[in-house]
């Protein structure tokens, strides 16, 4: 069973398990991701920042979600190990409708396809490139409506 919880983003536990985040993505694309991510993003008003643990407790996953514009809210540092994708990516959301969000995006690389797939399964959709990511060809922005 996975528990998915908020957690400080600067919490041991949740260092550790963005540091494995860092890992596969450099193995992946080259890149740990590190540089789209600050930890105090996450620790204002209508962000959140959450850890998944497994049954015994050890953090298997992570994820957050941060203010971008408007009614739209950022999905950034989406981790997951043993299956605990699905119920990161649910808790967010449901919390970000929560927090008064219409819309989530998130960028991921084009190279991740198992990420890009995992987005796309739960109903996200590519959407024009924004911020950082306009100018990015190796990024792939992509978008979902949060119905309440």
């Amino acid at each position: 069973m996975v528990r998915v919880e908020p957690c400080d983003p600067r919490d041991p536990h949740a260092v550790s398990v963005m540091e494995r985040l860092s890992r596969v993505l450099n193995a992946i694309t080259g890149d740990g991701g590190t540089s789209s991510f600050d930890p105090a993003d996450v620790l204002v008003s209508r962000a959140l920042f959450v850890v998944a643990r497994d049954e015994h407790g050890a953090a298997i996953g992570c994820g957050a979600y941060r203010p971008l514009e408007g009614d739209v809210a950022e999905i950034k540092r989406m981790y997951a190990e043993h299956g605990s994708g699905a119920a990161i990516l649910s808790h967010l959301e449901a919390a970000a409708r929560a927090d008064g969000y219409g819309a989530a995006w998130l960028s991921t690389r084009r190279v991740n396809a198992r990420a890009v797939s995992f987005y796309e399964r739960h109903g996200y959709v590519e959407i024009a490139p924004y911020g950082r990511y306009a100018d990015r060809p190796q990024s792939i922005c992509l978008g979902k409506m949060l119905e309440s």
